[in-house]
C-alpha cells in the first residue's frame, strides 16, 4: 500500500486489489475520509465520510472487537495520529517539552518512533530528532494543533 503525504496535512493511501480495481482513501485533517474506488475502465465511484461515518466503516473492516483491550477512541471523541518531525524542524535537539504540546493542545505523546525503535511514554526531557514520528493522542482540534506546532 502506497502512503502518499498531501500539502494540507492530510494522507492518500493508495492500493491495488487482487481484481485489479485501485483503491485510494484520503485521510482528511478534519478526521473525515474520502474513499475511491477506480474500475477497470475509468469509472470511479468516490464517497466522502464523516468522521464518525468513517470509524463505523473501519469497525466493521477490522472490527475493534477482535482485540477485547483495543480502545474504540472514536467512539470517545479521540483520536490518534502519527506525526513527523520535519527535517529542519526548530526542534530538533531540543526537549519534547520546550514544545508545550499537552499545555496548549491537550495533546498526549504517547511514543516516538526513532529509526528502528519505539520509545514509549516519553517525558518532558526527552530531546527531539528530525525524522521522529510522534504517536499523539487528543481531540481532532488538538491533533491538528499538534501538528502546526511540530510544523507539519
Amino acid at each position: 500500500m502506497g502512503r502518499t503525504p498531501l500539502p494540507d496535512g492530510g494522507v492518500r493511501y493508495d492500493m491495488a486489489t487482487r481484481e485489479r480495481r485501485r483503491l485510494s482513501v484520503v485521510a482528511h485533517l478534519d478526521g473525515s475520509r474520502t474513499l475511491n474506488v477506480y474500475g477497470t475502465d475509468a469509472d470511479v465511484l468516490s464517497v466522502r465520510l464523516a468522521a464518525d461515518e468513517a470509524a463505523v466503516v473501519i469497525d466493521a473492516v477490522m472490527p475493534a472487537r477482535h482485540s477485547p483491550s483495543l480502545l474504540a477512541t472514536a467512539e470517545l471523541g479521540l483520536v490518534a495520529e502519527r506525526i513527523e518531525l520535519p527535517e529542519g524542524s526548530r526542534w530538533q535537539g531540543r526537549p519534547l517539552g520546550d514544545t508545550r504540546m499537552r499545555t496548549e493542545t491537550g495533546v498526549s505523546v504517547v511514543a516516538v518512533l526513532r529509526r528502528a525503535e519505539a520509545i514509549p511514554s516519553p517525558g518532558p526531557e526527552f530531546r527531539l530528532a528530525s525524522g521522529d514520528t510522534l504517536i499523539v493522542i487528543g481531540t481532532r482540534e488538538g491533533v491538528g494543533g499538534a501538528g502546526e506546532i511540530l510544523g507539519r
